[in-house]
């Protein structure tokens, strides 16, 4: 068998449809982690939205207006903020006394797959609240994160939304008497992509979103020089047979704490999100980290923080992967986040003077003294080679 030439001995070659046509990524090693579980409860079809608590609601939707969301529904406690694409709101902002991630809901194929999760895990299936509408099951990771499943909720119809800009690229003509000028406006967000959650234990959680939820993992990231001890982070994806899904709808980091590290929602394209992007600037701001074009999904993104700190993503022209292509490998690297664009910020990658690296530093303390997780010396000091690369 002819193996793939940047593949390492013993990895499978393009026959095995793994990323070693797509990019640098190499297959898994012989015994690695296989990235889909045997027999999942169900398989989940997409992400639905994200619960956070928040104290203002009034600053939090000025954001949300500027970042390119609709607001879908709003109380003196609760605000729904929706994209163009016809379905459930985004986002779903609770009033609370300090600013929290709640936890992510998952969209189950039917009210029966919630009743064998239900079965399966030992809870309920119970209504949610009329603004919603359909059927929730109420889940805990393994780090403690509520994560629901839901079913039959209401469907937000479609609202006009920005068309892509017309091209006149690579000698195709697409526009002809008429000019580029894409307005310096909110990026309307189209949907909901993606979340990106830390963990402590990052492996045991990985392998229950696989074997609860179905999901399946697009690619794995390790530490340089610890590849043998396993991966670090896993980009997963819902699986759902030939039908396309997003390269990734959850992604996985091991570290310190349990915590959210951004979400992401897609917006046109490039020119939407750069135009957006300089209207945030005009507001007062912050880009976290971009414009750039990542290596594992390919979007192209921009990283911005909210009021409330809370890292969030536009992006645009993301992979899509049915269900037959197994796991890429690679090492983990700040350089290796894009493809091109500025460096990977102290900011993005959270280590940049402020009261989250402060949380943070205060976090490997307490991991590096339990021993109820998979952060130890050896997984810190692979980390903080990915901060200083």
């Amino acid at each position: 068998m002819a193996v793939h030439p940047h593949a390492e001995p013993g990895t499978h070659d393009g026959s095995h449809r793994t990323h070693n046509d797509l990019h640098s990524e190499q297959g898994a090693l012989a015994g690695e982690h296989p990235g889909r579980a045997a027999n999942p409860v169900v398989k989940v079809h997409d992400i639905a939205w994200l619960e956070f608590h928040k104290p203002d609601l009034d600053r939090a939707e000025t954001f949300a207006r500027a970042f390119g969301f609709v607001t879908s529904y709003r109380d003196g406690r609760e605000l729904h903020l929706r994209g163009t694409q016809a379905g459930a709101p985004c986002v779903i902002i609770r009033k609370g006394r300090a600013s929290r991630f709640v936890g992510p809901a998952f969209r189950a194929a039917d009210t029966r797959d919630l009743l064998r999760l239900a079965q399966a895990t030992d809870t309920r299936v119970h209504p949610l609240p009329p603004t919603l509408g359909g059927s929730v099951v109420d889940l805990r990771d393994p780090g403690g994160l509520r994560v629901r499943v839901v079913a039959d909720t209401d469907d937000l119809p479609a609202l006009p939304g920005q068309e892509p800009q017309r091209f006149n690229v690579g000698g195709d003509i697409d526009r002809v008497n008429a000019a580029q000028r894409p307005p310096r406006e909110p990026s309307g967000v189209r949907r909901l992509g993606h979340v990106v959650l830390q963990s402590t234990t990052y492996l045991r959680t990985l392998n229950w979103y696989l074997e609860h939820l179905g999901l399946i993992v697009s690619d794995f990231l390790y530490y340089k020089g610890q590849r043998e001890r396993g991966p670090t982070m896993s980009f997963i994806r819902c699986d759902r047979g030939q039908t396309l899904t997003d390269h990734h709808t959850l992604a996985l980091t091991l570290g310190p704490s349990n915590r959210y590290v951004h979400s992401a929602y897609e917006v046109s394209d490039l020119d939407a999100m750069a135009a957006g992007g300089q209207h945030l600037l005009d507001e007062g701001y912050f880009r976290s980290w971009g414009i750039g074009r990542h290596i594992q999904g390919s979007q192209i993104f921009d990283y911005w923080r909210d009021p409330d700190g809370f890292l969030v993503e536009h992006f645009t022209d993301s992979d899509m992967f049915d269900s037959s292509l197994e796991p890429g490998w690679a090492p983990m690297t700040a350089s290796g986040l894009a493809q091109w664009g500025p460096p990977a910020t102290k900011d993005f990658l959270g280590i940049a003077p402020g009261r989250e690296s402060l949380a943070e530093l205060r976090s490997i303390v307490t991991a590096l003294r339990s021993d109820d997780n998979e952060f130890d010396f050896e997984r810190l000091r692979g980390l903080l080679k990915v901060a200083t690369s």
